[in-house]
């Protein structure tokens, strides 16, 4: 290990900021990583039409990517202690930034899609780090401001995403959103060797030799969920036998996934996951959260910018622009938010933000094509201030409690189930708006209608009861507030 680069000298050399300049640096990559992921669903419909993708195919720009960064998140925690912080970071941004490149100058759907791969694996990795750093470099009471300033930055990614990949598409056609992601990796991989520590979590040196992946629990964890996501496109796309074939295999491989590491944590071989973080009871309730509700926001991030244009019928530059204010109102809230987890208890800030995002879906309905767009502006404001709540709580609520050594594994997890709730929601909200459309004797080609309308409606209905769902988990957090001391 560098000693110039160490964590020790990192910190003598540029003093108490540097935990904030380490967060800085590494929320620009995780920024880039989250527009990477939401902006490209303003352009799905020109994609679609350029590449005449019919909804299934379609969809899969995003649950591609939803699944690469699901499963890749699973390998965060190995590669941080063989590679250390800065050259795992930094791979992941030249990662990223050639999925952009070669997303953007494809010529074939399948480019593009692998393109996504790449740029979901990337995300995937870079996404539990900032977590890591938050609960070994801060004090408790400093983690709730920590973990909001860097919420704060972070949303901007999907606030302003939206707006100015609108107007690219608008202008430039949907290539050039693809492109968005470089500038922000070359500043994080410029960040990164300024301020980023060589070494791996807890500040040892990264072991270069005798760490070795679980293979079999990756291939275990992947095949578990493609099996999930192909299985719910399959219940309404293709053979019932077939769906539920891959569904029953999903619930198999996952099975078979939580025996390798109960035989691995016995033997004492090297896991990919460590599932003593489970016997934290509000770690544990927290991952059921995080899944439900991880379920509820990606679907809502697919749903939302259809519902816009093939519902509304609205520009894709309009989209951004009325996005804008509520990724501005998540900013702000997301900040307040952070200052009240040392006042309020995690249950209360995360059950009250659920409720206020449930609220925000069962009055999309009111929305149709006489309303005024300020209502439509004024739910998805409701619930982003609900978002702004659950952001800041919910990691910090079942993280800390953790032992340190098992803060990584703890990240990696959460993160996973969150996400593997999100490329099952995404799929589910494209599965349930196709039969609610079917239903409804209409489709998402030409001019819209009363019946569209009202299958986007029913879908909306679906993500406010799954959040409904995640309330009544969430109200087992039952910690304190978290510039307390935790719980032993």
């Amino acid at each position: 290990m560098s000693e110039a680069s160490s964590i020790a000298a990192l910190s003598e050399r540029y003093g108490p900021r540097y935990r904030w300049l380490l967060m800085l640096s590494v929320m620009v990559g995780t920024m880039a990583s989250i527009m990477s992921s939401t902006v490209v669903n303003v352009a799905i419909p020109d994609m679609a039409h350029y590449f005449t993708l019919n909804q299934e195919q379609a969809q899969w720009v995003s649950s591609g990517f939803m699944v690469a960064m699901t499963v890749s998140m699973l390998t965060t925690p190995w590669l941080l202690s063989r590679y250390g912080y800065r050259r795992t970071y930094t791979g992941t941004m030249l990662l990223l930034m050639a999925g952009g490149i070669g997303g953007g100058l494809a010529s074939y759907y399948p480019l593009v899609l692998a393109a996504r791969v790449a740029e979901g694996l990337a995300a995937g990795i870079v996404q539990p780090i900032p977590a890591i750093i938050m609960m070994r470099a801060f004090q408790p009471h400093e983690q709730g401001r920590a973990s909001g300033m860097f919420g704060m930055g972070v949303v901007l990614a999907p606030a302003l995403g939206p707006s100015i990949g609108g107007v690219l598409v608008d202008l430039f056609g949907w290539r050039s959103i693809f492109f968005m992601v470089v500038p922000f990796c070359v500043l994080a991989i410029w960040l990164a060797y300024r301020f980023v520590p060589v070494s791996a979590p807890g500040g040892a040196a990264a072991q270069r030799e005798g760490t070795r992946l679980d293979w079999i629990g990756l291939l275990l964890g992947a095949g578990g969920t493609l099996a999930l996501l192909n299985g719910l496109l399959e219940v309404r796309g293709g053979s019932r036998l077939l769906a539920f074939g891959l569904l029953g295999l999903a619930l198999a491989l996952f099975g078979g996934l939580v025996a390798w590491l109960r035989r691995a944590q016995r033997t004492g071989r090297e896991a990919l996951l460590n599932l003593a973080v489970f016997g934290y009871r509000s770690y544990a309730f927290g991952s059921l959260v995080a899944f439900i509700y991880g379920i509820a926001l990606f679907g809502s991030t697919y749903l939302l910018p259809v519902f816009m244009q093939l519902g509304l019928g609205l520009a894709a530059s309009h989209v951004g622009t009325i996005l804008l204010p509520s990724g501005i109102v998540l900013a702000i809230t997301i900040g307040l938010a952070g200052r009240l987890t040392r006042r309020l208890p995690t249950n209360v800030m995360v059950g009250g933000g659920l409720l206020l995002l449930a609220a925000s879906f069962a009055l999309m309905p009111t929305v149709n094509l006489g309303t005024p767009l300020a209502l439509l502006v004024a739910w998805a404001i409701l619930g982003r201030i609900g978002l702004g709540f659950v952001l800041p709580s919910l990691n910090l609520g079942s993280m800390r409690p953790l032992a340190k050594e098992l803060i990584p594994q703890g990240a990696s997890v959460i993160n996973f189930l969150r996400m593997l709730g999100g490329a099952a929601g995404v799929s589910l909200c494209a599965i349930v708006l196709e039969w609610r459309l079917e239903v409804h004797g209409t489709n998402l080609r030409g001019p819209t209608s009363d019946a569209r309308l009202a299958a986007f409606d029913e879908s909306f209905l679906m993500l406010a009861a799954i959040c409904a769902l995640a309330m009544l988990a969430a109200w087992q957090l039952k910690g304190g507030p978290q510039g307390d001391p935790p719980e032993q």
